[in-house]
């Protein structure tokens, strides 16, 4: 194979922003991992009194994570945030006003394999989401295994992330005061495995969780599509029924979490490596869909929303997609 060396003339901007996309796949790789030896190093250490502090600042703010979060106005302003957009580039693109005096769930499609896009846009003030939508504080749901880990959570928690236990979400929409924002990437890890460049497949059908919430608090529903978000890693090929898929179902239904085995380019090279392609992503918030409170939800009616919903979304993705390179036989399939 031959290697594509990135020349020695690149300006020191576009070196920087690779440098904010580093620490920010570093995060999502190998922080956890850090946190946990730091705190265990710490713990077996003479300071170990520091580690028996933290242990009990730990269980008594054991439930933030799923009561609203502790998000920090600072760590979300960060500059590294805006050299991490201007990478790819990623613009968040606003179609409508949002009355701050209500509560909203955001669907985000397609979950990508890092969600570059949901973090860019919704835990970092980077493309200017408090300027689009004052009054509205967003919260992006992440597995509720992460925080669990020592100093880590606090880390991801300064950004908005909270736990999408459904306690957690409950607790988002149903506040009397409204301003909330619950952000889903609602194909979850399992869609991961199948993000690779063109791909147009959602796992939204038997997704309906988040619409029975919905319903049930009265939160208003918003689709929310991230054009390019698929187009930033390759991925092995792993079909449906092959070995590899089969393994990494297997893994994922043990611990909980997807690992697609992904690729792009490097820091210094553009041949391989871990480091996305310099792709541009544009999300896309649709219109709010009008959600009635029903305390107690039937059948019919989660169907009746979900396929409301799901018509909503296909609009959204139809509406937009030829401002943003598709073609006109590209359409949403949903699974």
């Amino acid at each position: 194979m031959k290697i594509e060396f990135a020349p020695l003339n690149i300006p020191l901007r576009r070196r920087l922003q690779t440098a904010a996309v580093l620490q920010w796949l570093f995060s999502f790789l190998a922080l956890a991992q850090c946190c946990l030896a730091a705190f265990v190093l710490l713990a077996l250490s003479d300071w170990w009194i520091v580690a028996l502090l933290y242990a009990g600042w730990l269980w008594l703010d054991w439930d933030t994570p799923s009561s609203g979060g502790r998000r920090s106005h600072w760590v979300r302003s960060w500059i590294v945030w805006e050299y991490f957009r201007d990478y790819f580039p990623l613009t968040l693109v606003k179609t409508i006003d949002l009355d701050p005096k209500k509560n909203y769930i955001f669907g985000f499609h397609p979950h990508g394999v890092l969600v570059a896009g949901g973090f860019g846009n919704f835990c970092t003030e980077a493309t200017g989401f408090s300027r689009l939508f004052p009054g509205l504080r967003p919260h992006l749901l992440m597995l509720p295994f992460w925080f669990r880990v020592p100093l880590f959570r606090d880390y991801i928690m300064c950004g908005g992330l909270v736990s999408s236990c459904k306690s957690s979400l409950s607790y988002l929409v149903s506040r009397p005061e409204g301003g909330n924002v619950a952000v889903i990437a609602v194909g979850g890890a399992s869609e991961a495995l199948d993000a690779r460049p063109g791909a147009l497949t959602l796992q939204v059908r038997n997704r309906k969780g988040f619409i029975k919430l919905a319903l049930k608090h009265g939160a208003q529903l918003v689709p929310v599509f991230s054009f390019g978000e698929n187009e930033l890693f390759d991925q092995m090929k792993n079909p449906s029924g092959s070995p590899l898929r089969t393994l990494q179902n297997r893994l994922q239904s043990i611990m909980g979490v997807a690992l697609p085995l992904f690729h792009a380019r490097g820091v210094f090279q553009y041949s391989f490596g871990l480091i996305p392609y310099r792709k541009s992503i544009h999300t896309v918030v649709g219109e709010p869909i009008s959600v009635a409170q029903t305390p107690s939800p039937s059948s019919e009616d989660i169907e009746s929303l979900h396929k409301v919903y799901l018509q909503s979304l296909t609009h959204l993705f139809e509406q937009h997609k030829h401002t943003y390179g598709l073609s006109e036989d590209q359409h949403l399939t949903f699974i």
